[in-house]
């Protein structure tokens, strides 16, 4: 395989590459991690180890305090914000979304890896042009706007700009590997039948060895086929929370979660009531939580439990905009599943 450039995040389809980040700058004072309460230390070693919770990514001023040992600006914390954040006890994966927009090359995989401890786990979104049957009319899509899309669902090319990459450079390191397939028409995709088709021959064809996951955000494509194409070929479904998808319990049920997936997979995104652009600018600089979202952190402990029951890893990343502060969310989430699994030892302790 050629050597890959590492292209520029919003220049999607020229490859114009761009110079690889450098891990620090003179003069600014480096980027550690915030103190470490013993209680919190104590919740991240009562956590079950298979359970993985994260953010979705690591670059955000407003966690000054509860990651960082000092405020940052952004574009310091993507170079050197990641080795701060994996030193938290509770955060034991993160989201690596540039490489939704644009392959990256094994060796920037890489540089992640050596910053994280060995347990630590990426999950990673696939390239877009592997999930989008036709282009967006958004102008970031330029002379592709509107266009089909060639490389949609096309094997040869993710097996070698997405998957080959993903093993080289994050080794062990690698979670879940995920095909986020955004709102488009069922029909661009030939309806849900033959979308299911095209995808289990799509996962037929690719390496095997990787954690595959597939998220999808029409929810008339949750179907019996879906379900059984990634029951076929060994992909994991991702349960999605955000308000145009049916409850997390539901998607688990409908897409058999607990049953052949080889682990379970949660993205918890938004709120039921609010949108994208409507979250950000209510939670932003993201440094507390503003809607707690009790009955949805409820529910993500049950499932990530029922999955530390089958053996399975659970992989949870999370959103700050799902209610207003990411890795807040991720210490009141595992402070729910440590709870619950005390009560659970509790009961089984009474009932023998």
């Amino acid at each position: 395989m050629p050597q890959q450039r590492e292209p520029s995040q919003l220049d999607l389809f020229t490859g114009a590459p761009v110079e690889a980040p450098a891990r620090g700058r003179k003069g600014t004072q480096p980027v550690g991690p915030a103190p470490i309460s013993e209680q919190l230390a104590a919740l991240g070693q009562h956590l079950p180890t298979g359970t993985f919770l994260g953010t979705s990514s690591w670059t955000f001023p407003g966690w000054s305090g509860i990651l960082w040992d000092h405020e940052a600006p952004a574009s310091q914390l993507a170079r050197e914000g990641l080795a701060a954040y994996a030193h938290h006890p509770v955060l034991r994966t993160v989201g690596i979304d540039r490489t939704f927009y644009a392959p990256i090359p094994a060796s920037a995989f890489a540089e992640y890896a050596e910053q994280v401890p060995d347990g630590f786990r990426f999950l990673v979104k696939a390239h877009e042009v592997c999930t989008m049957a036709r282009f967006p009319l958004h102008e970031r899509y330029g002379a592709h706007r509107g266009q089909a899309n060639d490389r949609f669902l096309n094997a040869a090319y993710a097996a070698e700009y997405v998957v080959a990459p993903f093993v080289e450079g994050l080794g062990d390191k690698a979670g879940p590997l995920v095909f986020q397939f955004p709102p488009q028409d069922p029909q661009a995709l030939g309806g849900p039948a033959r979308f299911v088709e095209r995808l289990h021959a799509f996962f037929a064809a690719l390496p095997k060895g990787p954690l595959y996951a597939v998220e999808v955000r029409n929810e008339g494509l949750l179907t019996e086929g879906f379900a059984q194409a990634l029951e076929d070929v060994g992909a994991s479904p991702v349960l999605a929370v955000w308000r145009d998808m049916p409850p997390v319990a539901q998607q688990a049920k409908r897409t058999r979660a607990f049953e052949a997936a080889r682990a379970l997979v949660v993205r918890w995104m938004l709120p039921p009531n609010l949108g994208y652009e409507e979250a950000r600018a209510r939670y932003a600089p993201f440094d507390k939580l503003v809607d707690e979202d009790v009955g949805t952190r409820d529910v993500l402990a049950r499932v990530c439990l029922a999955a530390e029951r089958r053996g399975k890893p659970a992989f949870v990343t999370i959103n700050n905009k799902a209610e207003g502060s990411a890795p807040l969310s991720a210490i009141r989430l595992a402070e729910r599943i440590v709870a619950r699994k005390t009560e659970e030892g509790r009961q089984q302790g009474v009932s023998s």
